[in-house]
């Protein structure tokens, strides 16, 4: 059970985690506070958001392998069979980029909810979980001028966005000596919303300038699901083999564009805004790719633990039908290889605190989704990890760090530089305990 500090800290976490996610979402006076301005997430459905939790994140998130009685691995739900306590989990990522290309640079940041779950065994062979966690996210605010060969004069054009896509979900596996199996199913939805707007800046034209805005509003929602699957055997009575995989196939959801087209005419003294095109609701599917991943693990029990991953994803299967310009500059297809482990000197030494943190490293290499100018976007990293444990519980504080460059500037391409902290807390506590005396 909780102690009462345990369960004060949680309150605190969740109220603040919550907090952060309605920060996000709504809207704001300064487009800029709190938003990580990034011009790749103006493609396809945005930057592919990790919602994994703190622990993986730290291990190069090398999922497809990895169980453990006490913490949660929703990225494959076979796992979930092998919990042994109902255990709560929240985290946050707070992250900075540097953005460089053209000659030019900045640094732009944010915070955010990174995953919201709580899973429990449901006897020994089975586990049930609950989450929520983010899937996309789309923010970029981004200028250029046309100096010349436009019938308004001098042009500048501004391009704007902001949305997501969200996954609620639940889960289940059931495990027979030793082999698991398991799935999460739930609801992906969102908004995504995108506005270029076309103003003229010659100054000859100030007093009778001309301002044309195209907005797209993009809302999605439907079904989508994941499969996983696990297997463990322990070579002796010390070290253990784990080999896991999972697979999302192509899956279509709900999807309504509305476009609109506003002209603003400025008189001097004068400004009127005309909507001078409306499409109506146009209603499709938007058909999210195939996917798949593979690993292994080998642990040292209580000690230490090393495995590999490998993740690739068919995004020629990609295809947004109402809003075609979604489909512009996807790759045929993108992958990530990844290698972490983790290590604890002495789990069970109650005299000496350090000797019971967990420390974690992780490696990781691949590829974007997008692709341009015959370019795919590489992307790698190095991510570190530590867990502390509280005093006299199984209850864990998580920490994390990404180091990792995404893009290139071969081809005049922007590179992007980030680092990502993320902290999260799990709590454990027996459920579904049977009483021993009446």
């Amino acid at each position: 059970m909780f102690r009462p500090l345990d369960r004060c800290l949680l309150v605190v976490l969740f109220l603040f985690a919550t907090s952060s996610l309605f920060a996000q979402t709504s809207s704001t006076s300064n487009p800029l506070a709190n938003r990580e301005n990034n011009p790749y997430s103006k493609y396809g459905i945005g930057e592919l958001q990790n919602g994994n939790s703190t622990v993986l994140k730290g291990m190069g998130n090398i999922t497809s392998a990895f169980e453990n009685p006490y913490e949660i691995n929703s990225d494959n739900p076979a796992s979930y069979s092998f919990l042994k306590r109902t255990t709560y989990e929240v985290g946050m990522t707070a992250s900075t980029r540097n953005v460089n290309g053209g000659g030019s640079s900045y640094t732009t940041g944010t915070a955010t909810l990174s995953y919201l779950t709580i899973a429990m065994p449901i006897n020994k062979n089975a586990g049930l979980c609950f989450g929520f966690k983010p899937y996309t996210h789309s923010f970029y605010s981004l200028v250029d001028t046309i100096f010349s060969g436009s019938p308004l004069g001098e042009t500048v054009r501004s391009y704007n966005g902001d949305g997501g896509l969200n996954y609620a979900y639940i889960g289940a596996a059931y495990q027979y000596k030793g082999f698991s199996i398991g799935a999460n199913v739930g609801y992906m939805f969102g908004t995504v919303n995108s506005t270029t707007q076309v103003a003229s800046i010659d100054t000859v034209l100030t007093n009778r300038s001309y301002t044309a805005n195209f907005s797209n509003y993009t809302r999605v929602g439907g079904i989508y699901w994941k499969g996983g699957a696990m297997w463990e055997h322990n070579l002796d009575s010390n070290y253990t083999l784990r080999i896991g995989g999972t697979v999302t196939l192509t899956q279509n959801i709900t999807e309504r564009l509305d476009a609109y087209q506003e002209s603003v005419y400025n008189f001097g003294d004068t400004i009127v805004n005309d909507t001078s095109s409306y499409s109506g609701e146009s209603r499709g599917k938007l058909k999210l790719p195939m996917s798949y991943s593979i690993g292994a693990m080998l642990v040292k029990n209580g000690n230490w633990s090393i495995g590999v991953d490998y993740t690739a994803t068919k995004w020629s299967g990609f295809n947004s039908a109402p809003n075609v310009t979604m489909n512009d500059f996807v790759a045929k297809s993108s992958y990530k290889a990844s290698i972490g482990g983790e290590y604890t000197p002495d789990a069970n030494n109650i005299r000496n605190y350090y000797s019971r943190i967990t420390y974690r490293f992780g490696l990781y290499y691949g590829t974007d989704y997008l692709t341009f100018q015959n370019t795919q976007l590489p992307l790698y990293g190095l991510t570190l990890g530590a867990s502390l444990p509280f005093r006299r519980s199984f209850s864990h504080l998580h920490t994390s760090l990404d180091i990792g460059r995404i893009g290139t500037n071969t081809n005049n391409l922007i590179q992007e530089t980030y680092v990502r902290f993320s902290l999260g807390m799990s709590f454990n506590d027996l459920w579904f305990v049977k009483r021993k005396y009446d």
